[in-house]
């Protein structure tokens, strides 16, 4: 096991090789499995993060509010009615609810950090530390606002151990490029509240990746690779790719209702 195992140290200076300005206030996304054998776990990757970068901010999404009506609005996609059984185990939001599971348990570190703060979405929340002006930009009606605010604040975009396809930046620049967005609801205190902005399905994202290659910068930490970029080239990059082909980075499944959505919206153009 010796020889497998990554320290906070070593993953702190192969984010330093990175040769990101520490003020740059940083977006990241990461899989603490991809390491390997992390000595000191989600904890470690997490202070090598703060250790590295003033200013960071991840998703703490949770999905376990979520709740699909019998009727709605039309090409929204999603089909009514059909989760009954999860609307009944959805769960009310609160503002210490755990970030879903498929945010990976380093998401949820940072959440539990003293430092950190929370923003107030239901559904799309982000947890930050030395973040505040960029988690407050968020608004029921505007849940991506804080990478917007990452945009006007020269942030970047750090991907450990994972690709594009969870890259919550690029559903930001699906919004700049007027790409369709859906309609979802939430289980709050106060009953079902509508939440706009909902973004489309990401498993084409990785798409992306040879339009970047000017602006990437790549680390090795244990088994893990990482990927950084500046925000502004990846949403320069999306929303080039979106103005000359309408349907990239869209999913190739057929039975996928918001990409679908989004190719009867190209089509009606």
């Amino acid at each position: 096991m010796a020889g497998s195992v990554i320290t906070q140290e070593e993953i702190a200076r192969a984010l330093g090789s990175l040769e990101i300005e520490p003020s740059r206030p940083v977006i990241a996304h990461a899989s603490l499995s991809a390491f390997g054998y992390v000595q000191g776990g989600a904890q470690a990757v997490l202070q090598a993060l703060l250790q590295t970068f003033d200013s960071l901010v991840m998703p703490t999404f949770t999905y376990k509010t979520m709740l699909i009506p019998e009727a709605g609005p039309s090409e929204n996609g999603i089909i009514y009615g059909s989760w009954a059984d999860a609307n009944r185990m959805a769960l009310f939001y609160h503002p210490d609810m755990p970030a879903d599971r498929l945010m990976g348990c380093i998401p949820e570190a940072l959440r539990l950090h003293p430092q950190a703060q929370r923003s107030m979405h239901p559904i799309q929340s982000f947890s930050g530390v030395n973040a505040a002006d960029i988690l407050e930009s968020q608004s029921l009606a505007s849940p991506l606002a804080p990478i917007g605010k990452l945009l006007e604040m020269e942030g970047w975009v750090i991907l450990l151990g994972v690709d594009q396809c969870v890259n919550t930046s690029i559903h930001y620049a699906e919004n700049l490029a007027r790409r369709k967005q859906f309609i979802r609801w939430a289980l709050t205190p106060e009953g079902a509240v509508e939440c706009p902005g909902f973004p489309g399905c990401s498993d084409g994202f990785e798409g992306v990746t040879p339009y970047l290659e000017g602006a990437l910068r790549r680390a090795q930490a244990g088994q893990a690779h990482i990927q950084a970029m500046p925000l502004a080239d990846l949403v320069a990059a999306v929303m080039g790719l979106i103005a000359v082909e309408p349907l990239a980075l869209l999913c190739d499944r057929s039975y996928c209702e918001r990409c679908e959505a989004v190719r009867q919206q190209a089509a009606s153009h």
